[in-house]
């Protein structure tokens, strides 16, 4: 696979794909290095939403990124975001026009393109699964949103066939690529804060189980049968899916069919910060309990070593917060910090204290990992086990009991009804 890799990046200009071709002096000859084009990385960008037109901007803006094509069901979207990538690069060469970026509503014909390197995945969560999987398997490297998947087996057979085919996998948890995330999660690791007894994470709370929005014409250009996929055939609302560009950010995040909810959108990034903290990407908690307006306040995580976890917030203002037995550190978006003791947002640490991974840019660090093939700052076994958390959440909440949970197994102890909520029934033809 090495081999391969090194003949794809670094000697493309000897097989240099007809797209290139047409285009080739879109960065000045002058340029050396990662720029040149024959170590440009080519990417295509799934998904036109709120989240998707990100990642597109991001790769437009960088010269030793060259984006190949756009897709997404929504005819009018794509060919709009198709003008836009032409526009820029003609406008970059100082040429007057360039027709080199292409569009694809259906994403598997995009990932038979064979002089395509990468992928941005910015779908809504009921399409992450099989889109990933069957971009991993096509051997493109993978940034995917978060949270990694609707459902655990789907992040599951992510993680797994982006391992089984070397794929470098970026997951969108970009709190890890921030100083101040990185710094706290350190402090708690380094055991400045002692035996870790709490940890408060401020998220929202899960989805409704089913859509109840009335049906609206659908629009002009959308593909609602493609837009829906996997998930169980219901009426066009455009809450759910926008015409284009009524809704910037719409709504199908509130709905089971589609997303999680807060539990899994908010969840996504700071039970994963939680996790870095205690040191625990590569497992989980043992048992989760829902609340029940009565005992149980709050959703309730029980890691094997005894420390709690809970869904909610016990310092204003802080997203992920870690009580120890020495004091405690809690950290929020906006280099928000704050410790108890004080004294303790000052530490610094020498050569044989626990460093984590630094990355200070998410996207930077998945296209310089897909240079070097070295892991991601938040691979897709990591996302997978963020994702996890929130979705055996979700499985309490919907049963509204205690549930054992076994992280190595990946199942729920003695529960056969919760270990069915681990998974969905997809749509015809849609299969994973």
């Amino acid at each position: 696979m090495s081999q391969k890799i090194s003949r794809r990046y670094f000697l493309k200009g000897t097989v240099t794909a007809a797209g290139a071709l047409a285009f080739p002096n879109l960065i000045p000859a002058s340029v050396l290095g990662a720029n040149a084009p024959s170590r440009r990385i080519n990417v295509a960008s799934i998904g036109q939403g709120a989240q998707g037109r990100g990642h597109l901007g991001y790769c437009l803006g960088r010269a030793d990124v060259q984006v190949l094509a756009v897709c997404d069901v929504h005819k009018g979207v794509r060919d709009h975001f198709c003008e836009a990538t032409n526009t820029r690069y003609a406008e970059r060469a100082g040429k007057g026009e360039y027709k080199g970026c292409k569009t694809f509503e259906d994403y598997r014909e995009l990932l038979a393109m064979p002089d395509l390197d990468a992928v941005t995945i910015g779908v809504p969560d009921h399409w992450h699964g099989l889109i990933a999987v069957a971009a991993c398997k096509a051997g493109k490297d993978v940034y995917c949103e978060k949270p990694l998947a609707l459902t655990n087996w789907e992040s599951r057979a992510i993680a797994n066939a982006a391992r089984q085919n070397s794929v470098v996998f970026q997951t969108g948890s970009q709190q890890r690529s921030n100083r101040a995330f990185r710094f706290a999660s350190e402090l708690v690791r380094n055991g400045v804060i002692g035996k870790v007894k709490e940890v408060w994470v401020s998220i929202g709370g899960p989805s409704k189980p089913f859509c109840d929005l009335p049906e609206e014409p659908v629009p002009a250009g959308l593909n609602w049968d493609f837009w829906l996929g996997p998930s169980p055939w219901r009426l066009y609302n455009s809450a759910l899916a926008p015409d284009g560009w009524t809704h910037s950010y719409p709504n199908w995040r509130g709905y089971g069919e589609f997303a999680s909810g807060g539990q899994a959108d908010f969840g996504a990034h700071h039970f994963d910060i939680a996790q870095w903290g205690l040191g625990t990407d590569h497992t989980g908690p043992v048992e989760v309990i829902p609340p029940d307006g009565k005992d149980v306040k709050n959703l309730t995580y029980t890691y094997a070593d005894g420390a709690k976890m809970y869904v909610g917030n016990k310092v204003p203002g802080s997203a992920t917060q870690w009580i120890g037995e020495k004091g405690w550190v809690a950290v929020n978006r906006g280099d928000w910090l704050q410790t108890e003791p004080a004294s303790l947002a000052g530490t610094q640490f020498g050569p044989n204290d626990i460093h984590l991974y630094e990355s200070k840019d998410h996207f930077d660090n998945w296209f310089t990992c897909i240079r070097s093939r070295k892991p991601t700052i938040c691979t897709a076994e990591i996302g997978h086990r963020t994702a996890t958390i929130c979705q055996i959440g979700i499985v309490a909440f919907r049963l509204g009991r205690a549930l054992k949970w076994d992280p190595k197994a990946e199942r729920f102890i003695g529960d056969d009804i919760a270990n069915r909520m681990l998974g969905r029934s997809m749509r015809a033809p849609w299969t994973l």
